[in-house]
C-alpha cells in the first residue's frame, strides 16, 4: 500500500470497528440496565411474540385468582347466612312438635304461633338483606339464580365457573311457610252417619283428578270428625295426593298437595249400596302455610319445615362443594402462573451472567479500538519527514 494522506485505509478499519463495538457496548447496557433480553422487536422479533402471549396469560391468570377469590367470598357470605336460617327453621320445627301436643290450650297455640310468625319474618328480612356488593344472595338471582365467575384467562367456557344460587331462594322458602293455602270444608254433623268408600275431586286450570278412597267403616264406626281425618290420612290413596284436618269448628278441612281445589265429597257408588258421603264442600278456607290450632295441622306444619330444612341442607352442600372447587382452581391458577412466568422469563429476561461477558468483552474491544485509531490517525504524519 503507498504512501497517502487522502484516503487513511487504516483509521477507516479502526473507525468501523470501533463504531460495531460500541453499538454492541450500547444493546449490552440496554440489556443490563433493563433486564431484559428483548427490549424491541429487532432484538428477536420470535421471542417478542412469544413471550408477549405468554404475558397476556399470566397477567389474566393472575387477575382469574383473585375472582377465584371473590368467588369463595361470595358463597362463604350465602353459606354463613344460610346457617343462620338453618337455625331459624330448627327452632321453628321445635316449635311445630311442640304444637302437636294437645297438652297446649288456644293461648298456647297462639303464642307458639306468634313466634313462628317472627322468625318466618327474620327469614325475608335475611333473603333480601344477604348481598354480595350489591348482588343479592337468597332471592334466587332472577331466572337462573346463576352467579358465573372468570377464572381463566381465556375466553370460552372452559375458563368460567357458574355459581348457582337458585336453591338458596330463602325468600321462598319464607313465602312458603307464610303463605296461605286453600282448603275445602266439609260439614261432617253426624259422622257416625260417614261410610263406605270416599269421593274427591282435584280440580286444577285445565286438569281433574278424582280420588277415590277405601271403605271407611260401616255406620258407627266412625265416632268424631277428628277420627274421619284420621282416617281418611291413613288411606294411601287419599294421602298421595290430599291430607285432612279439622279446624276450630270442628269442619272437616281436606286440602290438595298440589295446591288445586278440592270438591266433592261423595260416596263412592250409590248412597245404599256404597255408604254416605262426607258432605258438600263449601267456600273454600284461608289456613297459613305453618299451622299449629291443631294436632294434625301441627303435624303437617311438621312436615312442610322438614321439606325446606332439607332444601337448605342440600343448597348449603352445593356451596361447600363450590368453595372447596374454588380453593382447588385457585391452587391451579397459581402453578400455571408460576411455570408461565419461567417460561417467559427465559424467553424475554436478560442473562446477567452471559450479558456481562458480551459487555466486558465490548467495553475491552471499544478501549483497543480507540487506541488503535488513534495509532491509525499517526500514519499520515509520516508523510512530513519526507517533505523536509
Amino acid at each position: 500500500m503507498g504512501l497517502s494522506i487522502n484516503q487513511n485505509i487504516a483509521a477507516v478499519n479502526s473507525y468501523r470497528n470501533l463504531s460495531n463495538t460500541q453499538n454492541d457496548l450500547s444493546k449490552s447496557l440496554e440489556k443490563l440496565s433493563s433486564g431484559f433480553r428483548i427490549n424491541r422487536a429487532a432484538d428477536d422479533a420470535a421471542g417478542l411474540a412469544i413471550s408477549e402471549g405468554l404475558r397476556s396469560q399470566v397477567g389474566g391468570l393472575k387477575v382469574a385468582a383473585r375472582n377465584a377469590q371473590d368467588g369463595i367470598s361470595v358463597v362463604q357470605t350465602a353459606e354463613g347466612a344460610l346457617t343462620e336460617v338453618h337455625s331459624i327453621l330448627q327452632r321453628v320445627r321445635d316449635l311445630a312438635v311442640q304444637g302437636a301436643n294437645d297438652s297446649n290450650n288456644d293461648k298456647a297455640r297462639a303464642n307458639i304461633k306468634t313466634e313462628s310468625d317472627s322468625l318466618v319474618s327474620e327469614l325475608d328480612r335475611i333473603a333480601k338483606s344477604t348481598n354480595f356488593n350489591g348482588t343479592n344472595l337468597l332471592q334466587g338471582n332472577g331466572a337462573n339464580g346463576n352467579l358465573k365467575f372468570q377464572v381463566g384467562a381465556s375466553g370460552d367456557a372452559n375458563s368460567t365457573i357458574e355459581v348457582d344460587l337458585s336453591g338458596a331462594n330463602v325468600s321462598a322458602i319464607a313465602d312458603s311457610l307464610g303463605a296461605t293455602v286453600s282448603g275445602s270444608t266439609f260439614d261432617v254433623l253426624t259422622p257416625t252417619d260417614v261410610t263406605g268408600a270416599q269421593v274427591f275431586t282435584i280440580s286444577t286450570p285445565g286438569v281433574d283428578k278424582t280420588v277415590t278412597t277405601a271403605s271407611v267403616g260401616a255406620a258407627g264406626s266412625i265416632k268424631t270428625t277428628q277420627q274421619l281425618a284420621d282416617k281418611l290420612n291413613a288411606d294411601a290413596t287419599f294421602s298421595a295426593d290430599l291430607t285432612a284436618s279439622v279446624d276450630k269448628d270442628n269442619k272437616l278441612v281436606v286440602q290438595a298437595k298440589n295446591g288445586g281445589d278440592v270438591v266433592g265429597g261423595a260416596a263412592a257408588g250409590t248412597p245404599a249400596s256404597s255408604g254416605t258421603g262426607v258432605g258438600t264442600s263449601a267456600a273454600a278456607t284461608a289456613t297459613t302455610g305453618l299451622d299449629f290450632s291443631t294436632n294434625a295441622l301441627s303435624q303437617q306444619s311438621i312436615k312442610n319445615i322438614d321439606t325446606q330444612i332439607e332444601k337448605v341442607s342440600t343448597a348449603r352442600a352445593g356451596l361447600g362443594a363450590l368453595q372447596n372447587r374454588f380453593e382447588h382452581t385457585i391452587k391451579n391458577v397459581n402453578v400455571a402462573v408460576e411455570n408461565l412466568s419461567a417460561s417467559e422469563s427465559r424467553i424475554r429476561d436478560t442473562d446477567m451472567a452471559s450479558e456481562m461477558v458480551s459487555f466486558t468483552r465490548a467495553q475491552i474491544l471499544s478501549q483497543a479500538g480507540t487506541a488503535m485509531l488513534a495509532q491509525a490517525n499517526q500514519i499520515p504524519q509520516g508523510v512530513l519527514s519526507l517533505l523536509r
